[in-house]
């Protein structure tokens, strides 16, 4: 019996993605050119693989014994990968990368242009997806790294399967309207006031309701917008107040917005989220390391200049 290795791939990813088609879209492949590897596949095992009785592709119970197997060989050919690298002087290989829009225009784009000097054998490529569906992709791995974003105030991220590294802590901030006649001067202020929200699995969302619940009051969200350029144009027109990160405020043109002196609204944070290796190092990939620490140098960088550009004018100094 001579079964090759990249059927067992495509086998792999048909099981772990559920369909024919989803593991084409992972592969790169047409759907007809992924049926055909896997017909090709059961005559090399002679048995089926695939229960084609149902609308729904379904494994047979042959087909799943086969795609433990398969998984197993992708942990071994990755764990090869990262045991040549040790006698190699440069690393090298792709990196996917799943984050958010304000992440990679502040802190990607700078830790690719230093790691394009000091690694140019490693191919980064960044993906623009964020939440659930950027963890669904890394756990299936169509992704390497993914950013995430979370509200202080919920607890970390923790599963088996994953690894999550502390990258920043990016303080909220309140923006007004430029011409707000009477700005609060106290969270409880806030409860008069119309709110151009976050979404609920957002950390601006979940610091809204924090916030909401820990001063009792009811927002009232007049808007519910996912991305900050929206939000703050929102509260630019006079259409609502905000809580954004810190972060976001990079963006905007001095004086378009007011950015209030309350400070006790929190912070979310945002983690490297990788992939546990479960194979016989149990080491991070080096490629991928190497990748998160110059990501964390850009953050290091950008703080200053964040403490510089957004104090308020009660800030000492």
């Amino acid at each position: 019996m001579d079964i090759d290795p990249r059927r067992l791939r495509v086998l792999h990813e048909v099981a772990r993605r559920g369909g024919v088609m989803r593991a084409a879209e992972a592969l790169h492949l047409t759907p007809s050119a992924v049926s055909q590897q896997l017909a090709q596949l059961e005559r090399e095992v002679g048995l089926a693989l695939i229960d084609r009785s149902q609308r729904s592709v379904s494994l047979t119970p042959a087909g799943r014994v086969l795609a433990g197997y398969a998984e197993r060989v992708e942990e071994e050919l990755l764990e090869a990968r990262r045991e040549l690298t040790r006698f190699t002087e440069r690393l090298a290989g792709p990196v996917r990368i799943a984050a958010f829009p304000t992440f990679i225009k502040h802190m990607l784009v700078p830790a690719l242009r230093a790691l394009a000097e000091r690694h140019p054998k490693i191919v980064p490529t960044i993906h623009e997806i964020y939440g659930q569906p950027a963890l669904r992709e890394l756990r299936l791995g169509a992704v390497d790294v993914v950013i995430t974003e979370q509200d202080m105030g919920l607890p970390a991220l923790t599963q088996p399967s994953l690894s999550t590294r502390l990258l920043y802590v990016d303080e909220y901030r309140i923006v007004l309207p430029p011409g707000l006649p009477d700005p609060p001067r106290t969270v409880a202020d806030l409860a008069r006031l119309p709110w151009v929200a976050g979404e609920p699995n957002q950390a601006c969302g979940q610091a809204l309701e924090r916030l909401a619940g820990l001063h009792g009051f009811e927002p009232r969200k007049v808007h519910v917008i996912t991305e900050f350029g929206p939000t703050l144009a929102l509260v630019a027109a006079g259409h609502g107040v905000a809580i954004v990160p810190a972060l976001a405020l990079l963006d905007v043109p001095e004086g378009e917005v007011r950015v209030s002196e309350l400070r006790d609204v929190g912070a979310r944070r945002l983690d490297a989220v990788t992939r546990v290796s479960r194979t016989r190092s149990g080491e991070p990939d080096p490629v991928q390391a190497v990748v998160i620490a110059a990501i964390e140098d850009a953050t290091a960088a950008l703080q200053a200049l964040l403490s510089g550009r957004l104090r308020t004018p009660s800030d000492p100094g």
